[in-house]
């Protein structure tokens, strides 16, 4: 609480909202990570994936105009209006140097105020004609409220003296249509494929809810909401009135005869997606408010802004990329499939589900189609009733499911490739897989990592993650069933601890379940390792190996491959020390690989000393000589 009481009054305590990343950003030619402050499930991810779409077709482009914010003092009782009128705009440059006295170092950075503009309005009822001076204030990057307040008091009494009126408000405006932010991008429409959609169908079905909230404020209204989601989400994360903001994004949106979107979605002679937003938004870097929260001073640091201008211009392309998000779902999957995925995970926080079987309850909500907190509570007390009874942990996992290994590799990392030892144990983590029948196609759906996906028919449109399932159900004659796939990870992706390979096992061994198909673990293993060739490239073998059998082993690629079992004299203690930093095997295989083919005898000579160092790892692991083990590690 320390600062909160200096912030507001009646403070009695903190209230926490999440700080998360949107990633994958590239806004004028240079790359993002984007702090986001909201509570709401989806936002991030669907923002995240929005920009890794547009990232593809070369990012977002974004503008904006000088940072203008207009102070009004309205002035009643005048005599003459219209000759009050033009003193004002007569002598501006009096009331802008009275105003800019006000604030020298404004004016000393290149800002203060720069214009006076004046307009009359009809009296209302029995009052009288009302002449308003809008003063024009360019506040560089303070978000300028109180600067603004300030000019607006200062320059009144001068203001009655030319007007010989009265002056009563006189006070900042929060329509900031002076500026203005303009934000576009440009999809392909090949990259908007997926989920079992032609990419012509989901630019047409974009276009058409785009339409739609042109036409209609109720659709416009949630079509809005959903911009400012993104917008209002880095206005809290920034420290800047999101309050103002969403006045602003608002009043722009209803400046016509109605209310109407904030984004165009249309199609351009090539056939692409194109996307444009232009929204109001004055924001700071600068100032007391912002500086009061040391979070703000660390999230700008993250974004790397240097100016006012700048973050807006982020601020517009994260609206018009949250729309985008909402608008693929909308025409595809529709918003609630993607969002109860999420949702879930808060109602599992919310009825105190322990880390050991958070993942369990998500899932158990999802599967019973009851993503509520009563629903919640009794799957809590189901697994908790387990660990009383069992005196152990509970089954996490959903019944029926078929599983492969997770694994870590002692020693022969990369030089198992090229035909040397390596040593390689699997972990007691596993992921998991069962098979449904269904009647509309393939489903693939790994709830832990946001994929829930109908498999393309045709191979050309598979992406990465298709290909490797798709093999499968080639290679055992089941390429024209319907049927749903559940996936169900222990094992951290992209971490160095077999998940592909685990995956395409516990695939694999649900397939040969669910169809009573009789596979060998031989044939297992052969078949994962068609799919690690889809993943990575040129494997070695290990990881499907070590993942099928499940036993410590010592292992060498060939035709067949050469594959001992490790009898260790004494249980081993293995610490896994992850880096959280995602690294696909792939690229680092390929990296090897041309390092080898630049340098053959180099990496020849070190392949060998690392096929040594596997060998002598075996003899230390079975004759129970654990410092040696770690000495060669």
């Amino acid at each position: 609480m320390s600062g909160a009481d200096k912030m507001i009054e009646n403070v009695i305590g903190v209230m926490g909202l999440p700080v998360g990343l949107g990633l994958n950003f590239v806004i004028n030619e240079r790359e993002y990570v984007i702090p986001l402050v909201v509570e709401e499930p989806s936002i991030v991810a669907a923002l995240s994936s929005a920009a890794k779409l547009v990232r593809k077709a070369g990012g977002f482009r974004a503008e904006s105009t000088q940072p203008l914010l207009i102070g009004q003092i309205q002035v009643m009782h005048t005599p003459h209006p219209s000759r009050a009128q033009a003193i004002v705009l007569q002598d501006k440059e009096e009331i802008l140097n009275l105003a800019n006295s006000l604030h020298p170092k404004m004016v000393a950075r290149g800002g203060g105020a720069i214009d006076v503009e004046t307009h009359i309005y009809p009296a209302v009822g029995d009052g009288s004609d009302m002449l308003i001076v809008h003063l024009l204030v360019d506040t560089c990057d303070a978000m300028g409220a109180n600067l603004v307040n300030t000019m607006c008091e200062g320059v009144a009494p001068l203001i009655e003296k030319m007007t010989g009126g009265k002056v009563f408000l006189r006070i900042l405006s929060n329509l900031t249509d002076r500026a203005l932010v303009r934000a576009d991008c440009r999809i392909p429409v090949d990259l908007l494929a997926g989920k079992g959609y032609a990419g012509e169908q989901v630019r047409d079905g974009i276009i058409v809810a785009s339409d739609f909230a042109a036409i209609d404020p109720y659709r416009a209204a949630t079509h809005n909401k959903g911009v400012m989601n993104g917008v209002d989400a880095v206005a809290l994360a920034t420290g800047n009135d999101w309050r103002a903001i969403e006045a602003a994004a608002h009043a722009f949106a209803a400046r016509g005869s109605a209310y109407t979107s904030l984004t165009r979605w249309s199609r351009n002679e090539a056939g692409d997606l194109v996307g444009h937003i232009e929204i109001p938004l004055k924001v700071g870097i600068v100032g007391g408010p912002l500086q009061s929260n040391p979070t703000v001073a660390v999230n700008l640091r993250l974004l790397g802004i240097q100016s006012a201008r700048q973050l807006a211009e982020v601020m517009g392309a994260v609206g018009l990329a949250q729309n985008l998000a909402a608008l693929r779902a909308l025409a595809t999957d529709g918003i609630q499939k993607g969002h109860m995925t999420l949702h879930a995970r808060s109602v599992a926080l919310a009825a105190g589900a322990t880390p050991e079987m958070f993942e369990s309850v998500v899932e158990r909500l999802i599967e019973s189609g009851q993503v509520k907190i009563w629903k919640a509570d009794e799957i809590v007390a189901e697994l908790k009733l387990q660990t009383s009874t069992r005196g152990a942990q509970p089954r996490l996992e959903p019944e029926g499911c078929s599983a492969g290994h997770g694994k870590i590799i002692f020693l022969g990392e990369h030089a198992v490739v090229y035909g040397r030892h390596a040593i390689a144990a699997p972990i007691p983590l596993a992921v998991q897989a069962r098979v449904r029948d269904r009647d509309d196609g393939v489903h693939l759906m790994i709830p832990r990592w946001g994929i829930e996906h109908q498999l393309q028919r045709d191979p050309a449109r598979r992406q990465s993650y298709e290909k490797p399932a798709a093999l499968i159900l080639e290679k055992l004659g089941l390429g024209d069933r319907s049927l749903q796939i559940e996936v169900f990870p222990n094992v951290p992706r992209a971490m160095g601890l077999g998940g592909s390979a685990a995956l395409a096992v516990a695939i694999i061994r649900a397939l040969d379940a669910h169809y009573a198909l009789g596979l060998t673990p031989d044939e297992v293993n052969a078949l994962a390792f068609e799919g690690e060739k889809l993943a990575h490239g040129h494997p070695s073998g290990i990881d499907n190996a070590v993942t099928t059998y499940g036993r410590f082993l010592q292992f060498r690629a060939g035709e067949p491959p050469e594959i001992r079992a490790i009898h260790p004299a004494r249980p081993l203690r293995i610490v896994i020390g992850m880096s959280g930093v995602e690294s696909l095997t792939a690229k680092m295989v390929a990296r090897v690989r041309a390092a080898w083919e630049r340098h053959p005898v180099l990496y020849e000579r070190i392949f060998d000393e690392i096929d040594a160092l596997a060998l002598e790892g075996t003899e230390a692991i079975e004759s129970g000589d654990l410092p040696r083990l770690g000495e060669l590690m």
